[in-house]
């Protein structure tokens, strides 16, 4: 047979979607195959189809052919590649994947099979060759005879049961890599192919594009196996040849067998399938009998309308109905619709707060189906930013459900859709710079310390420019042999997949089922199952996505709810909190917004007295106005110049004015850039829609070129100056960097608003209900507690006698009820005992620690964490005492109560007999403090920083009070804890910081230079002292540091703050 010149297809590939097992990405291998000339090439990695699309996007755009494929291990036969002839064939591929990933006690049927042979097979996915056979239809097969190294007369046994199995869609793989013995193997093979009749094909175990990345393959490997490279060479390839090649190449190493050549043009000829094949169909919806989905979905629209309304629906309202209505209809999307207000509906039957987001909200059928709450008759909204004719995929709906219930609604999904038609989206968890050095120093060899301290040294914001510099500063000499090599690993390393992650809440659902569009696998957490695309993927194929996502302000929401109506307070809903309350805006314009959803950051305080929000529609700008989009588009401070009258507006046209007339003339929200497309440049909506996309790519050259031509010929051929559209460009072109749509920060307004009412009316409610969320937020608890006995509120310790498991109201006659700290406080505890200690309480009030112990059945170390948080001082008398008491309890097996007990010395304070008394010094108000704060991160006693002040006062060290009252530009210094440490994607490196003294908080601008000059663990310290100057902007006052360093108490008679740990919420 003739070997046509030129032409081969690669059908053995390995992407770095087998984790850690390939050195490309699939789009390197795609794009490397097409300039080498290939036919096609097959990406087949093991058990996973995660890479294709990807694979098939680049494919697309280099014009060569993807052949779909995988690499299966069997546990009782030999490992083959599979690839996909046709769209059956993709279907039973994937059916195969999901039914080694789901299958139950497979692990059973290995039986007679060494633990050392496992291992060597995917445990994940684990099938047996008839269950191959059985999805055999519309598949080819390669044996790989490179992996059959027994003796030739079982090789050829192995085959043949292959061959019994699959007939003519068998194909022997005679794969070699110029490893000495190439011709040896090619006669081995021959003789294989002529005893079994099973015909030869070329191909070339490639495991990266090219030669270069075989010490990243080396790495990868190491680090699969835990081990340095060095412990495991027998394990690593013998050389770099396995490579894509070029063809000439090919064709002469298999000179030998020239057949096997041609007959991958013959397999590639075989599989016409292409992902374009696929058609997502949306699940049925739940429609009554005898209704169709678009008659039912038009009523439920039209009878939400009137109940929203009150039976006079707007007609702004009425008409935004009408075209939605008849744009679903032509788009086919109603059982979409049905679908999403099904989930909406489970929850709030089962009482679970929720609310649709995202440019859903420009939806008047999401509003009037309850989906969203956004009203738009209050809001132009634009049903193009989410469904559109020109975008020819699926619109996309948020919707956020209380955290802590959000399982809840996706267990109802599996339920109604079946696991075989839902399951969640997969998170491709890529390599970042520490992870990336952290794998990468430890397979090169580098000491565990010298691990630990790189790690610990490197900062969020670096990238691979820094690595060098922080190589120096962990004492590794970058220019040596290993650093070079560090270096130029993680380079390649990072944004390689590491594993399959769980999307946050995405949600896929199908009619017919999912396992025949992608494999479905096992969660890492029970009762869930995740397919092996990303959101992306689903993107590029056209899927629907619902994002069921777990929002912690609404737990905390509806927590508040029911502790204002516990103490006498009216029966609260997001829709009846009293709208538009002066006293809410005041607050807010203040800045006195800590644990305000979305404007309690310091970004957010810091625009809140500037912008001065008076209106709802204020909240709106400010949610969306602090985001990298308008701060990169320069947006933010023409706006606050012209709010502030500094500024004129003018406008070009009246068209112009009607889209920008809200936002001063500022293009803030994504929705304002389309319509500016439409009214100034000509683009219809669908259009526009395209152009929003674009400005998410629009770093990648000649994304939005075409756009930017367009945009600009349009405005000026309208009248429209150069200038001007060129400086709508560059604020639109800010987009890309992260902006909200109108319809977004509007649903987001509302929990702002929801949640500033709640703070401002009810605040212990308020704090109660934030700390039953944590984490969530800017702030840890002890900042919300001293936020609230700031507002008033009397704060109450742990006591078992009075707390529940979270924090509750409790009233005396009061005006104001007071805020008792729940079990959660307490660190290490648990739920289980906070719940148990609860239930016992009810049968009467604990008379000793004794009795405690006995009726909530508590362990030694859970007595130990209640009694070091002073929550058993009601029993004992002191805390001491009550460490002590917990202590007569045997020890539980490891446990050394004795070394663990802070401020106990002497051998006084050992154990005593039942009937000795022992009367132990009481703690003292430090010792109380310090104990707290390791107990619970906060304390009720006093301020950590107070018992220092004398010493600070003489060193020239101010509280934060008097340095915020100092006059722009005066020199001080301050000490405090620190609250947080924030980098902003935008601020260029800057770090900012937040300390807190007895006195208040102080904001301080700590520049890169400040921040690099202070050593990396200093930096990390629960205590800081900042030196610099005053900053003034209004009422906002920072702190810009000219050094930063860690309180050093080495000057002082004792060190007082020894113990005190790191409290910080830290964003760097």
């Amino acid at each position: 047979m003739h070997v046509r010149s030129g032409r081969y297809a690669e059908l053995h590939c390995t992407t770095n979607f087998s984790f850690l097992q390939g050195g490309s990405h699939p789009e390197e291998l795609v794009v490397q195959a097409a300039a080498l000339g290939y036919t096609a090439v097959a990406i087949t990695d093991r058990a996973s189809l995660s890479g294709v699309v990807r694979a098939h996007a680049a494919a697309k755009e280099v014009g060569v052919h993807l052949i779909i494929g995988v690499f299966v291990e069997p546990i009782d036969a030999s490992p083959l590649v599979l690839w996909v002839t046709n769209k059956k064939g993709y279907a039973n591929l994937c059916r195969l994947l999901t039914t080694g990933f789901l299958k139950q006690g497979c692990l059973r049927e290995c039986v007679g099979r060494s633990e050392s042979e496992l291992q060597n097979h995917d445990s994940r996915c684990l099938l047996t060759a008839d269950e191959v056979a059985a999805h055999a239809e519309g598949l080819l097969a390669g044996l790989p005879l490179a992996r059959l190294l027994r003796s030739a007369e079982s090789a050829a046994g192995s085959i043949r049961e292959w061959r019994d199995r699959l007939g003519s869609k068998l194909y022997g793989l005679a794969e070699v890599a110029m490893e000495g013995d190439d011709q040896e193997r090619f006669e081995n093979y021959a003789r294989l192919s002529y005893q079994t009749q099973v015909p030869l094909v070329a191909a070339g175990d490639v495991r990266y594009h090219c030669r270069e990345r075989q010490p990243l393959h080396d790495v990868l490997a190491a680090v699969r196996h835990g081990k340095t490279i060095e412990s495991i060479q027998g394990e690593l390839l013998s050389n770099g040849e396995r490579h894509m090649q070029c063809v000439d190449q090919v064709v002469q190493r298999f000179s030998m067998l020239p057949d096997a050549v041609e007959r991958t043009l013959e397999i590639a000829s075989h599989c016409t399938f292409s992902l374009d094949e696929l058609r997502y169909e949306y699940p049925h919806a739940v429609v009554p009998p005898g209704r169709t989905p678009k008659d039912y979905l038009s009523d439920l629209a039209w009878k939400g309308a009137r109940k929203r309304y009150l039976n006079r629906v707007p007609e702004k309202v009425a008409s935004l109905l009408e075209h939605e209505l008849s744009l679903v209809h032509e788009l086919g999307y109603e059982s979409y619709f049905l679908t999403v207000f099904d989930v909406v509906r489970f929850a709030r039957q089962r009482g679970i707060l929720c609310q649709g987001r995202g440019s859903a909200a420009n939806s008047a059928i999401c509003y009037c189906l309850g989906i969203t709450s956004v009203d738009p008759a209050r809001m132009n909204v634009l049903f193009e930013r989410f469904v559109s004719r020109e975008r020819q995929e699926a619109p996309d709906i948020d919707i956020d459900f209380e955290h802590h219930r959000r399982e809840e609604v996706l267990q109802y999904i599996y339920a109604t859709y079946g696991r075989m038609r839902s399951a969640m989206t997969a998170e491709v968890i890529c390599y970042r710079l520490r992870s990336a050095v952290r794998d990468v120093a430890k397979v090169l060899g580098f000491s565990l310390d010298r691990m630990n301290q790189l790690a610990r040294i490197l900062d969020v914001g670096d990238s691979t420019e820094q690595l060098p510099e922080r190589l120096t500063e962990s004492g590794v000499n970058p220019r040596s042999g290993s650093g070079q090599r560090l270096v130029m690993i993680v380079k390649q390393l990072i944004g390689f997949p590491r594993h399959l992650g769980q999307h946050v809440g995405g949600m896929v659902m199908t009619r017919g089922d999912l396992c025949e569009l992608v494999p479905i696998q096992q969660a890492r957490m029970n009762n869930r199952t995740v397919i092996q695309w990303d959101k992306n993927d689903l993107d590029e194929i056209g899927i629907l996505k619902v994002d069921c996502l777990a929002l912690g302000m609404l737990s905390a929401i509806h927590r508040a709810f029911d502790l204002v109506k516990q103490v006498g307070g009216p029966c609260l809903t997001l829709a009846t909190v009293p709208a538009e309350d002066p006293s809410v805006y005041e607050m807010i314009s203040k800045a006195d917004t800590v644990g305000v959803f979305q404007i309690e950051s310091r970004a957010q305080r810091s625009m809140l007295p500037r912008l001065k929000p008076a209106c709802f529609y204020d909240l709106v700008i400010e949610v969306a106005i602090v985001r990298p989009g308008p701060i990169q588009g320069n947006m933010v401070h023409p706006y606050l110049r012209r709010r502030q009258g500094e500024e004129a507006v003018c406008y070009p046209s009246q068209e112009i004015r009607e889209v920008l007339e809200k936002t001063l003339g500022v293009p803030l929200f994504q929705e304002q850039a389309m319509r500016l497309a439409v009214v100034a440049a000509g683009f219809t909506p669908g259009e526009a829609d395209q152009l929003r996309r674009a400005m998410g790519a629009w770093r990648r050259t000649g994304v939005i070129h075409e756009f930017h031509q367009r945009l600009v010929d349009g405005m000026v051929s309208r009248g429209l100056s150069s200038t001007f559209a060129e400086q709508v460009f560059q604020q639109l072109k800010g987009f890309g960097e992260y902006g909200f749509p109108e319809s977004h920060a509007a649903s987001f307004a509302l929990l702002v608003y929801v949640s500033a009412w709640l703070k401002a009316h009810y605040p212990a409610a308020f704090t109660a209900s934030l700390l039953g969320s944590q984490p969530m937020g800017f702030y840890a608890p002890s900042q919300l507690v001293r936020d609230a006995q700031e507002h008033g509120v009397t704060v109450l310790p742990v006591c078992v006698q009075n707390s529940g498991w979270h924090a509750t109201l409790e009233t005396s006659g009061k005006s104001l009820p007071a805020l008792r700290l729940g079990f959660e406080q307490v660190r290490g505890l648990g739920e289980v005992i906070g719940l148990r200690i609860e239930q016992a309480r009810k049968s009467g009030l604990f008379i000793s620690v004794q009795d405690f112990t006995r009726r909530c059945h508590a362990t030694q170390s859970q007595l130990l964490s209640l009694a070091r948080a002073g929550a058993l001082k009601i029993l004992a008398g002191d805390r001491r005492q009550a460490i002590w008491d917990s202590m007569e309890r045997n020890p539980e097996p490891g446990s050394m109560p004795l070394f663990e007990v802070g401020g106990c010395h002497g051998l006084n304070e050992m154990k005593s007999s039942s009937t000795e008394i022992v009367n132990l010094p009481t703690t003292s108000p430090l010792e109380d403090v310090l104990s707290d704060y390791r107990t619970s991160g906060l304390s009720l006693v006093a301020h950590p920083l107070q018992f220092l002040r004398s010493h600070l006062v003489q060193c020239g060290i101010v509280t934060t009070a008097i340095a915020c009252a100092q006059p722009e530009g005066n020199r001080v210094t301050v000490v405090g804890v620190v609250l947080s440490r924030q980098r902003p994607a935008t601020a260029k490196g800057i770090i900012f910081v937040t300390l807190e003294d007895e006195t208040g908080v102080m904001n301080a601008i700590v520049p890169k230079t400040v921040w690099q000059h202070c050593d990396s663990q200093d930096r990390r310290a629960p205590v800081l002292m900042i030196e610099g100057q005053v900053q003034r902007r209004g009422e906002v006052v920072h702190l810009l540091a000219e050094r930063l360093a860690v309180w050093d108490e080495s000057d002082t008679d004792e060190s007082l703050l020894v113990g005190l740990p790191r409290i910080s919420r830290d964003f760097c």
